[in-house]
């Protein structure tokens, strides 16, 4: 990799030393791929690509986009040479069993105040006790990070591999707020960061996470606004509404309704002023603020194109347009043998009033009883209403007494873990053998109609003893995730 970019020494952390030459394991080989032609198999640790030294799957991918590949892999203890020609967008067909080779995952050295590693309780599951700050995870899955742990080398990767776009925690743009933040006094002066990137070519997503009495207020207004002198390189900003447990030790406290609604009105002139500016309205408020007051979701239009659901930004209203095209399902044809089914949806307390209205809806189209019930959690407190985050007991709890009908139906987001579990290590067959029912797991009410009609992939029966391949496989559990396909 070239040293010759500079990289403003603030920005950096010191390298760190190699214990061992990095190598990815391959846990599964596509057979109608490379990996498969030129002869790599399932349990060989890959080594190097086009005699380039890798650390985990971008490297992969970035040093195999050649007309000729050569992959050196440990097996059995012998080092083999493979390789062959590779035609244009033949896929590698190689999965790893993590995504990153050195190291499992980048720590975080940072002290949060709302930190949710810092609110969980004990006795969860292991790895929400790990506080990733990975910039490699944020190039291929979205993750947020905050710029704070990387070396020279990162920072000079960053543009030699055109890691774009990038996810960004900014939470403050003046560097003493944001230092308070993140209860890290040396965190480099963000917006010099970014415009060290904009000035190379990076696109990037950030996110304000709002805290109150900390960053709100004219520290939210001049972060956008100072963020926006940096469009288009810097694409949104996302106004995250900050989410505390009852296991919080730094006197954080969660938004009222007045300040979600005086957040939102501030989102709103923002966006006017923007749209004329730039075209776009650039900052966007995720869907709790509009849960937590009663307002309605804006249009799909209002998202300006943009894909940012992993960060709670428009999913509320795709689940209002998916069910615009249930009902135009139901309009074009007859649902049979659905009269008289019952059906429980659980959901968290925040999308339980959506939810709810919905499900009406389609009972008085279908004359199926959906009974929404919201979950409590109680494990986190009470303030942690979104679906991701309801644990598999107070599913089984709040649900044991209550006449369940024919299915439950659970938030697929529950179990959005490689091994297909809760956060309280529970996966969705416990839940069905606990509750005696069958157990799916739904995103939208189209999901909820093939789990219904008897099509959906993600259902899990009392009486299994074990979940099969296939569903693991279609609900995302059995393989871990590779590579976004703008990696190449």
């Amino acid at each position: 990799m070239s040293s010759a970019l500079f990289v403003p020494p603030e920005f950096c952390i010191p390298d760190r030393p190699r214990a061992q030459e990095p190598a990815g394991r391959i846990v599964h080989v596509d057979p109608d791929s490379w990996g498969a032609r030129v002869g790599i198999q399932a349990g060989d640790l890959l080594l190097r690509v086009n005699g380039r030294s890798v650390e985990d799957v971008i490297d992969v991918h970035f040093y195999a986009a050649e007309d000729f590949v050569t992959v050196e892999v440990l097996r059995d203890g012998t080092r083999h040479i493979l390789g062959g020609p590779r035609a244009e967008g033949e896929p590698l067909g190689l999965t790893f069993a993590h995504p990153t080779f050195d190291i499992d995952i980048r720590r975080c050295n940072n002290l949060c105040t709302f930190c949710f590693v810092l609110q969980t309780p004990k006795g969860m599951r292991r790895t929400l006790y790990i506080k990733d700050d990975d910039y490699r995870y944020s190039f291929l899955y979205g993750h947020f990070v905050t710029l704070t742990n990387l070396t020279a080398r990162d920072w000079r990767r960053i543009v030699e591999q055109r890691l774009s776009p990038l996810y960004i925690s900014v939470h403050a743009t003046d560097p003493e707020v944001r230092r308070r933040v993140l209860r890290n006094p040396r965190a480099p002066d963000i917006m010099a960061q970014l415009r060290w990137l904009a000035e190379h070519g990076i696109e990037m997503h950030t996110q304000i996470v709002v805290t109150p009495g900390l960053n709100d207020g004219e520290h939210l207004e001049r972060s956008v606004f100072d963020l926006a002198t940096l469009w288009p390189h810097v694409r949104s900003v996302s106004v995250v509404p900050v989410g505390v447990t009852r296991f919080q030790r730094y006197g954080v406290r969660p938004n009222t309704v007045e300040e979600a609604r005086r957040v939102l009105r501030a989102v709103h002139a923002w966006q006017q002023i923007f749209r004329r500016r730039l075209g776009v309205r650039f900052v966007y408020a995720t869907d709790e603020w509009y849960l937590l007051t009663g307002r309605p979701v804006p249009s799909k239009a209002a998202y300006d194109g943009l894909r940012l659901q992993e960060n709670g930004l428009g999913m509320v209203r795709d689940f209002l347009e998916d069910y615009r095209r249930v009902k135009r399902i139901l309009r074009r044809r007859k649902i049979e043998g659905l009269a008289g089914c019952r059906a429980t949806l659980a959901t968290g307390t925040l999308f339980a009033p959506v939810l709810a209205r919905t499900a009406r809806d389609f009972s008085a189209r279908t004359g199926v009883a959906l009974e929404v019930i919201p979950i409590v959690n109680t494990r986190l407190g009470e303030t942690i209403t979104v679906a991701g985050l309801l644990m598999a007991e107070d599913v089984v709890t709040q649900l044991a007494a209550r006449p369940l009908g024919d299915l439950v139906i659970l938030p697929r987001i529950m179990f959005d873990h490689p091994a297909g579990i809760s956060l309280d290590d529970r996966t969705p067959l416990d839940i069905a053998r606990a509750l005696g029912r069958p157990i799916a797991l739904a995103d939208t009410m189209g999901d909820v109609l093939d789990a219904l009609e008897g099509r959906a992939c993600l259902v899990f029966y009392p009486d299994q003893d074990r979940i099969p391949a296939e569903v693991m496989k279609a609900g995302g559990w059995s393989l871990e995730k590779t590579l976004l396909p703008a990696a190449g």
